[in-house]
């Protein structure tokens, strides 16, 4: 959670392993998550009508069966996907 927050997404309230990478519209959320997918990165987006129209989100979640590696990698693609789609600038 703190890595995805240090790149600059907004990961909402959540104290669950369940951290929400809030997009804002469903088409960014689908988007992002089909660029995600092109990295190598199993996220899926949370669309209305299961969310508000506005509150559309990346699903993720980390368990203790992945390595430093691992999440490394994928906030290496948060971050690049993200300035790609003008998400993040940092």
């Amino acid at each position: 959670k703190n890595g995805l927050r240090g790149l600059g997404f907004d990961t909402g309230v959540s104290e669950t392993p369940i951290t929400p990478v809030m997009m804002g519209d469903s088409a960014t959320a689908a988007r992002f998550s089909q660029r995600l997918f092109d990295e190598g990165i199993f996220a899926q987006p949370v669309v209305y009508p299961t969310v508000a129209l506005d509150k559309a989100r990346i699903r993720t979640i980390v368990t203790a069966e992945h390595s430093t590696t691992q999440l490394d990698r994928c906030l290496e693609a948060f971050g690049k996907v993200g300035r790609e789609l003008g998400l993040v600038t940092g």
